[in-house]
């Protein structure tokens, strides 16, 4: 146990930053871990724990940035990237747009807290517009933020953690094998709700852009459901015209008496999620209310690069 006080002191701050920038980076390396050990160093170093501090702050500042240009220069299409490679491609980037519209740039301030939402909040901020100087200012207090709190509680636990290094040390493989197994237990079930998902998507049939803006020109029984949440740059709130914005959070509990209820009616759900994500799950609800439902294919993006027109979002009532 003593060897590896030993070393984290003469390398704990190496690893420190190696490991937050990582994972702010993207890469699936947890840092919290290292900030927990730097604070069980720390609370016998007051000097290292402030270090560790600004080491990863730094780091994590470092990582952000360069998500924040990237979201700046590529928009939508970072988001699309770093939702494909996560577990939960229906809620990537839709509760990262929920947060921003509820909380607004103070999302910045909490978003290494939720897991998901530390993903995508970077890009996010520079895909919508944010002001660099915000962004700096908002995305710096939640990194201290979260820094401070893991190092606080690896020194407020010092004595337990130092007992649960301790006993993983002396379990040896037995510990590395355990953890592998919870993790990969993790892993199975997230893949699992994911393919789950990707075989209910490829039954429900799809219509194309120009498809619906026949559906449209023609003046058919038909209800266009936005289920995009509420951003925050009101120029990407535009929607196709006359669809109805609905929380996909609050679409089962809402009322369909203005709807048309005919036996022609046809509804189309769309999104701007990678796979449509959040239009399948709204088109899986509806259709067990009994509607016609067909998800528009490839959702805003390809309603705009097919050139048809756009309007403000409207509510729903």
């Amino acid at each position: 146990m003593e060897n590896i006080y030993a070393m984290f002191v003469e390398h704990g701050l190496l690893a420190v930053s190696l490991g937050v920038f990582l994972e702010q980076a993207g890469v699936p390396i947890p840092a919290v871990p290292f900030l927990f050990l730097a604070g069980v160093t720390g609370a016998h170093d007051g000097v290292f724990a402030v270090q560790s501090l600004l080491v990863a702050t730094l780091a994590a500042m470092m990582a952000d940035y360069l998500w924040f240009l990237g979201g700046q220069k590529f928009g939508r299409r970072v988001l699309g990237l770093l939702c494909r490679v996560s577990l939960s491609p229906d809620s990537c980037v839709r509760q990262s747009e929920l947060s921003f519209a509820r909380r607004g740039v103070a999302t910045l301030v909490v978003a290494k807290f939720v897991p998901g939402l530390s993903l995508v909040a970077r890009p996010l901020a520079g895909a919508l517009g944010m002001r660099l100087e915000s962004f700096l200012m908002f995305n710096l207090a939640g990194t201290v933020l979260w820094a401070g709190s893991g190092i606080a509680l690896g020194v407020i636990f010092h004595d337990q953690l130092a007992s649960l290094m301790q006993w993983l040390e002396n379990m040896g493989s037995i510990a590395l094998v355990l953890m592998g197994a919870l993790l990969a237990v993790y892993v199975a079930v997230r893949a699992w709700r994911r393919w789950r998902l990707a075989q209910l998507s490829s039954k429900l049939p799809r219509i194309q852009a120009g498809e619906l803006a026949e559906l449209l020109q023609r003046q058919e029984d038909t209800v266009v459901v936005d289920v995009r949440a509420q951003i925050l740059n009101a120029a990407q709130d535009d929607s196709i015209p006359g669809a109805r914005h609905i929380d996909l959070n609050t679409l089962a509990g809402i009322s369909f008496d203005d709807w048309p209820q005919g036996a022609h009616t046809k509804v189309v759900t769309y999104c701007a999620c990678p796979n449509d994500a959040s239009a399948v799950k709204a088109a899986l609800l509806l259709l067990q209310k009994g509607f016609k439902v067909r998800v528009l294919q490839g959702g805003i993006e390809a309603w705009s690069k097919a050139g048809f027109p756009l309007q403000l979002a409207q509510a729903a009532a």
